[in-house]
């Protein structure tokens, strides 16, 4: 807590003094032909002795203050023409008329560029990232998008981060979704994402499940009325081929949607691991290598509209389906030597699998609005239904020193999932400055596994089981939020149930844990300037352990590295506190944050070795950790075509807990920075260029090495930019290689892994009776 004080100390150093204002100005600019806001553009009120920036806000709406005087008032967007307003009398507080900004159709032979930027925006309880035109992403995923998000990160292996710790929950549209497990992610297309709420402390209206916090993907609606869409198509090497058409039809009462989608990549790579292992005084070398190729098939299907009842009330229901094939091929070469490195066997093992999966969601959304301004009441109901088969065909044969006779193991899962969501929210504006929020909400979850493994046409009894897996969460939480002059804030309560059971047939294990848990949050803003903002924050977490920790009964890809889960693994609690400095976007902007957080019960994967020198990673509950750190966001425009920005996480953490009699504590410090570069010439050609760069830490186990990348984008627009062509290329130096290393009396353990080398991508889409700055409607929960 000393060094946390001290860092609250060191942020102060970033605060001015706070300045007061006399009178206001506030409006609304849109697009002067189809009347929508414009977000994020620069506005500059100037007089002979006063200047005063704003920016506006994502409904287009601004609010500038300054003393009394006669004004000029300038509007700049990017490919818009400049807007002035001249003598405005500033003696009161006015209201004006919507500014109405009309595109530009500058030639080519006319450089006139103002820099996109991808604003900051903060709420009460919230980072918005709102997405620009991102050339690195275009053509991406929902990973693309998240590798851009200052404090988030997506390792090769599709895990996401928020400031180095991956126990994170991530939502669509602040709805859970089956999509954001097992690198779900990759299939959502990043053109159709609008923004990326990054909650490191949610208040109670979120679930408190994340002891990392929660990232929320807010996907684009269609909001322009007729017929309108988009056609997309894209090629790669290795192949990342993907089709898709978008069409939807809106009226005054119904908005009709739907959306088809193919998807197609060959992902490459591979894993090399050395071990040396000494028992009785003797030791042995296993050097291992890994050759892998994954191929994704992926087609989707979105159909949905909304009923506009009347103007307070709206229907809306939807139907996704996803249905992906998966097919991986796998070659292990073991290489077995003595203390001399002499080798004494060789064995080759070869795997084919094959998963096909079927996802599914129904969704029924009803929105009520009322004659106040804010005041609303929203319920949802989704039901998502989904299967997978895992089939895995596996050779194995020694080579060396003789040739053997070829084993053959075959596994099978088959899994299943009913997952029913069910929430309703009420907002209520009870004065000007002030509002109460309340809401009541059920997840419920049944999950089937049923695997079975067969040697030699004989069934594995230790590797064949049928498990059942119910988890059902209650939960409901009232909020009340109001404003003092530059003081806002925010009180927040929240209860949750917790049901969860996990059983086999076997009766190997029968585990119920039945708990309920009050998680409150506090929230307080300081307005020090007019572009200046302080936040205070603390809520309570809790993190409870994904089916996948709790499933015993895992792949037997490689059963000389088994990845196992633990049935009785519990949940771990997070103290979060968070101080955090915020100056609207301008010319230059920094974005300082402090932050601590205690875990207890805190749990992490212990690598234990089998009397066959074999390998088992399983989850375990730990004591306690604790994690502490600063962070930095920077953006700095020196000219009208170039922006660059530079994000700095460094965090130290101590972790300590005893298990099976061990002492597995670690303490050690690392950092995080990620740097990108946009240059934009309109009707010309855009560029942009990232750089990531992860520092090694030391877990209570594992030392994990550095690791850097890099990804370069060029954008060009045609036919009056209803086209566009983007060029990606993708880990650039092919560096993103994860290499770890255990160190212990008996073994050492070194693994070097790269799930996917460099790619290149080309993709065109093109859309009719549909602006560049409009999107496909996907599904609000995906």
């Amino acid at each position: 807590m000393k060094q946390f004080a001290l860092l609250i100390v060191l942020l102060f150093s970033f605060t001015s003094g706070a300045q007061t204002s006399q009178f206001t100005i506030k409006g609304k600019i849109v697009d002067s032909k189809t009347k929508q806001a414009l977000p994020y553009v620069t506005l500059l009120l100037s007089s002979s002795e006063n200047k005063k920036e704003a920016v506006t806000d994502t409904d287009g709406n601004y609010i500038l203050k300054s003393n009394s005087g006669n004004y000029q008032l300038k509007a700049a967007y990017m490919s818009y023409k400049p807007f002035t307003v001249e003598n405005i009398q500033l003696n009161k507080d006015i209201v004006m008329k919507d500014i109405l900004l009309e595109e530009s159709i500058n030639q080519l032979d006319e450089v006139n560029v103002i820099a996109e930027k991808s604003a900051v925006e903060m709420k009460i309880d919230k980072k918005v990232f709102n997405v620009g035109k991102d050339i690195l992403s275009s053509g991406g995923s929902a990973n693309d998008i998240l590798n851009n998000v200052p404090s988030v990160n997506v390792d090769i292996a599709g895990v996401v981060s928020l400031r180095g710790n991956s126990s994170v929950t991530v939502l669509i549209n602040g709805k859970p979704s089956m999509l954001t497990a097992n690198n779900g992610l990759s299939q959502i297309s990043a053109a159709n994402i609008e923004k990326v709420e990054v909650i490191t402390n949610p208040s109670s209206a979120y679930e408190a499940q994340g002891g990392a916090g929660i990232i929320n993907i807010i996907m684009k609606k269609n909001s322009m009325k007729g017929f309108n869409g988009s056609l997309q198509a894209g090629i790669g090497n290795p192949a990342r081929h993907n089709l898709n058409a978008n069409v939807s039809y809106k009226t005054e009462k119904v908005n009709l949607f739907g959306n088809l989608g193919y998807r197609y990549l060959d992902i490459y790579g591979y894993n090399k691991q050395f071990q040396t292992n000494t028992d009785n005084g003797t030791t042995t070398i296993l050097n291992q290598y890994d050759d892998m190729k994954r191929s994704i098939g992926v087609y989707n299907m979105y159909v949905g509209g909304d009923y506009y009842i009347n103007a307070k009330n709206t229907l809306t229901g939807s139907y996704y389906r996803s249905k992906n094939n998966n097919n991986n091929k796998i070659h292990y070469h073991y290489n077995y030597a003595d203390a001399n490195n002499v080798t004494d066997s060789i064995i080759l093992r070869s795997e084919k699998y094959k998963e096909p999966q079927i996802y599914n969601a129904l969704e029924l959304n009803y929105v009520k609005t009322f004659d106040r301004k804010d005041k609303k009441w929203t319920t949802s109901l989704q039901y998502d239904f989904w299967n997978d088969d895992e089939n895995q065909y596996i050779t194995q044969q020694k080579t060396f020193p003789f040739n053997a006779s070829v084993s053959n193991l075959y596994s099978r899962d088959i899994e299943s999932s009913n997952d029913i969501f069910i929430k309703s929210d009420f907002v209520d504006p009870i004065s000007e400055n002030s509002k109460i929020e309340m809401g009541i909400r059920s997840d419920l979850r049944a999950l089937r596994s049923d695997y079975h493994t067969i040697l030699d046409n004989v069934l594995q009894e230790q590797f064949t089981n049928k498990l059942k897996y119910d988890e059902n969460l209650y939960s409901a939480y009232f909020q009340f939020s109001s404003k003092y002059k530059k003081f806002n804030y925010q009180l927040g309560l929240r209860s949750e149930l917790s049901d969860i059971k996990i059983a086999d047939t076997k009766n190997t294990f029968n585990n119920a844990k039945n708990y309920i848990n009050l998680f409150p949050t506090l929230h307080f803003v300081y307005n020090l300037t007019e572009k200046t903002d302080l936040q205070l924050s603390y809520s309570k977490r809790i993190n409870r352990p994904r089916f996948w920790q709790l499933n015993p009964f895992s792949g037997v890809s490689d059963l000389r590295n088994l990845t196992v889960g633990n049935p009785d693994l519990n949940p771990m609690f997070t103290n979060s506190f968070e101080f955090t400095l915020l100056t609207k976007p301008g010319k230059f902007s920094i974005n300082p944050s402090v932050y601590y957080k205690h875990t207890t019960n805190y749990f992490e994967y212990i690598v234990k070795r089998t009397d066959e020198n074999y390998f088992v990673s399983t989850p375990v509950n730990l004591d306690t950790e604790d994690r502490y750190g600063a962070e930095v966001s920077t953006t700095y425009n020196p000219t009208k075509w170039l922006r660059l920005a530079l994000d700095f996480n460094y965090y130290k953490f101590k972790q300590q807990g005893t298990f099976e009699n061990v002492n597995y504590n670690a303490e050690d410090q690392t950092w995080l920075s990620n740097f990108r570069s946009v240059v934009k010439f309109p009707k010309i050609i855009s560029g942009e260029f990232s750089f990531r760069y992860r520092g090694k830490n030391q877990g209570v186990q594992s030392l994990t090495e550095a690791q850097y990348s890099a990804n370069l984008g060029l954008s060009k627009d045609f036919l009056g930019d209803k086209m566009s062509v983007t060029l990606n290329i993708n880990n650039l130096f092919n560096s993103q290689i994860t290499t770890e290393k255990i160190t212990t009396q008996y073994y050492y353990l070194e693994s070097e892994a790269r799930s996917q080398g460099r790619y290149i991508n080309l993709n065109v889409i093109y859309r009719f009776n549909r602006s560049k700055n409009e999107a496909d409607r996907l599904p609000d929960g995906m």
